[in-house]
């Protein structure tokens, strides 16, 4: 049984989620189940932040509590409904209301149980709200067949909501987080248009692009709203997000899995959530990541020096030679990279990852060197790696056809960018093969990090390998983040002070495997706002411990944009070639221009080190604020980053203390005067960004 099993089963244990058991109380006395009446109070339960409401047909209301006057966020709806072979259970006539206190691993909070029939189909619904978290309602929801006869099932569905617009003169009424994982690699963070939809499906929406955080998040200006699962395993389901016209927004939990109920037989879905905020989806994160640590879930530690600019040399591409690397580290010590990233390209192939003999002709011996020097030079050395791919023809698939992951056809499964197959991460001698790995490049070839790297790594689909034995062919999507943790603990192992990257190529990052590795990464970014929106949602996900790579400089817009990384907080990097060394031109050249700005940038990250600061992701609205800005705080200073095409007006400074401030804009040396917190606003002129920084006096 793998930890998250074992997490998984003692979890329902201690939260008493078989309904019928009795849940653990604050108190020695159980209140008295309430019949079904005609008083409201009997069909809502409420924090002062959010209540949900009940009609007598099981169908329920979200009502945001932040102001005097509840908002209208949503009406009444049945959000809570099973598929049949012909038929949607909707309607539910309510037999009867029950109402606990409860004291489980979240904390001390109440519960309201309700049960109703839809012909011979019960339904019993519990929603729990804790005091620790009580921008959040969880329910629990159970059908039981009560006919005599088998009942086909195809599906159910939770926390379906039509969500209403405001009156708005321009601009979208909503904007969303959404955690599917495309082959177009699409905005996490976006505006929605009318017609709009995207199902977020967890699992696999191609061959080797899935998975994600089980959350959506959907907001207007004044108020929002999300929904997901808070299993502590990933599972496959979709969480679709639509816009079907100009005045509504649509959001739920699905799940297609297909069952029979027998006669007398119960299932229940999924633990999932409503939850409710204002701002953008930051608060969203954040709560979901401190509620999903009740389960045991810690985010994992960074060496300081994991905090260092990168070098990579993906610049010069899988056809990299050794003496490009070699003549290479001398600028990047001038410029003050401290780390060195040996890409894509030395390796014979994927699967069997031993040296490429035309690049080693010594083996092991010319490896070593390679790590040696770029430890001479002053750097720490980190190695590419694509676990979980291995070509056809590899040694490692010839001798071990039994590591693929097999479809249900029984045909492997293709990984796309390499051109290789999957190798199933729930089979003991995949994971034992790759920690082998693990320990050679650590402790044979002296790596000091790591970087994983590939779509597929985000998620793999069931795998129906009898070879396997597994008990069901979801083993394998639950086991993908225990396979990374081992992995992340064997070289913690070896090496304490390893760094592990983990880059899942443009896909939207498992908060499952999320644990497992101590640095994240833009991950292909395909625009700077992606670089900004994928860095706030990170460090939502993951906090201020866990640095944030802003990837590859190149990346970003016009190739140069290391404002974008710098002002959320993130790690600088670039593969930048000496000219000299490359045939063909690029945006990766380094020009006496290009150096210049880099070495401008890389000093500037290096001062300020606005990575180890605390990101303030909630001050700012990513979508409805203008313009886009975010804030870090370290020490006493307070770090200010606006991005614009072209602005020219005034900008507001938040989470200041009531006191005197200094304002410069750090980079272009421009002073702002004094303000006075605790909000504060200056005139600002710019194109493209402005960062400033607020010193107190």
């Amino acid at each position: 049984m793998t930890r998250l099993q074992t997490l998984a089963l003692t979890s329902l244990a201690l939260l008493g989620l078989a309904f019928g058991s009795k849940p653990q109380q604050n108190t020695g006395q159980k209140s008295a189940p309430s019949a079904s009446s005609d008083s409201s109070a009997d069909l809502q339960i409420e924090s002062q932040v959010l209540r949900i409401e009940f009609d007598r047909e099981l169908h329920t209301r979200v009502v945001p509590l932040f102001a005097a006057a509840p908002k209208m966020l949503v009406p009444f709806s049945a959000s809570e409904t099973l598929v049949g072979a012909d038929h949607t259970f909707k309607d539910f006539a309510l037999n009867s209301t029950h109402r606990d206190h409860v004291s489980d691993i979240f904390g001390s909070g109440q519960r309201l149980s309700l049960t109703g029939n839809s012909g011979n189909l019960r339904k019993k619904v519990s929603v729990t709200i804790y005091n620790d978290f009580p921008s959040m309602a969880i329910f629990d929801v159970e059908y039981t067949n009560q006919g005599s006869a088998p009942l086909t099932v195809r599906g159910w569905a939770n926390n379906q909501y039509l969500l209403r617009t405001l009156p708005v003169t321009t601009g979208p009424v909503f904007w969303s987080y959404q955690s599917g994982s495309y082959e177009k690699r699409p905005d996490w963070v976006r505006p929605l248009r009318p017609g709009f939809h995207q199902q977020n499906y967890l699992g696999m929406n191609a061959s080797d692009y899935g998975g994600g955080t089980p959350i959506v998040d959907v907001w207007r200006k004044d108020v929002g709203l999300a929904v997901g699962h808070i299993e502590p395993v990933p599972r496959l389901i979709s969480l679709p997000v639509s816009m079907p016209d100009a005045g509504h927004a649509r959001v739920a939990v699905q799940s297609a899995r297909e069952q029979t109920l027998e006669p007398g037989e119960s299932f229940r879905t999924l633990r999932t959530f409503v939850s409710v905020h204002q701002g953008d989806y930051f608060r969203t994160l954040t709560e979901y990541r401190r509620l999903m640590m009740r389960q045991g879930f810690q985010m994992a530690s960074a060496p300081d020096s994991a905090f260092g600019p990168i070098w990579c040399a993906w610049g010069y591409g899988r056809s990299v030679q050794l003496k490009q690397v070699y003549d290479t580290l001398p600028t990047a010590k001038k410029l003050g990279f401290s780390w060195v990233t040996l890409d894509d390209g030395w390796q014979n192939n994927y699967g069997d990852w031993e040296l490429d003999p035309k690049k080693f002709p010594n083996g092991d011996a010319d490896m070593k060197a390679l790590v040696q020097k770029i430890h001479d030079e002053g750097f720490r050395a980190q190695l590419w790696w694509s676990p979980l791919s291995a070509v056809p023809d590899s040694k490692l698939l010839k001798e071990h056809p039994d590591f693929a992951l097999l479809n249900r056809d029984g045909s492997r499964r293709k990984i796309s960018w390499w051109n290789s197959d999957y190798l199933c991460p729930a089979d003991r001698q995949v994971v034992e093969y790759h920690k082998a790995l693990v320990r050679k490049i650590f402790v044979d070839w002296g790596f000091d990090g790591l970087k994983l790297d590939g779509q597929h790594m985000n998620a793999v689909p069931p795998c129906y390998n009898p070879a396997h034995h597994h008990k069901s062919p979801e083993d394998s999507v639950e086991a993908l983040p225990d396979f990374f943790r081992e992995l992340y603990e064997t070289a913690k192992s070896v090496k304490p002070d390893a760094l592990v990257e983990f880059c899942p190529c443009g896909t939207a990052y498992s908060f499952f495997t999320m644990p497992h590795f101590n640095m994240s990464v833009a991950s292909d970014p395909e625009s700077s706002f992606q670089v900004r929106s994928k860095g706030k949602t990170l460090k939502a996900l993951m906090g201020d411990n866990v640095p944030y790579f802003g990837d590859h400089v190149e990346l970003s817009d016009g190739a140069n944009d290391f404002a974008s990384t710098v002002g959320v907080g993130g790690v600088v990097g670039s593969i930048f070639v000496l000219p000299d060394e490359v045939k063909k031109r690029s945006t990766s050249d380094l020009t006496p221009q290009r150096e210049k700005n880099m070495a401008k940038w890389v000093g500037i990250y290096k001062d300020k080190m606005l990575s180890r600061g605390e990101y303030l992701g909630d001050l700012y609205d990513i979508g409805f604020d203008h313009p886009e800005a975010h804030a870090i705080r370290k020490g006493g200073e307070m770090y200010y980053a606006f991005f614009a095409r072209h602005w020219n007006g005034s900008v507001e400074l938040r989470g200041l203390q009531d006191r005197d401030y200094h304002i410069v804009d750090y980079v272009n040396g421009k002073d702002f005067g004094i303000v006075r917190g605790p909000k504060a606003t200056v005139p600002a002129r710019f194109d493209k960004h402005l960062l400033l920084e607020a010193q107190p006096q």
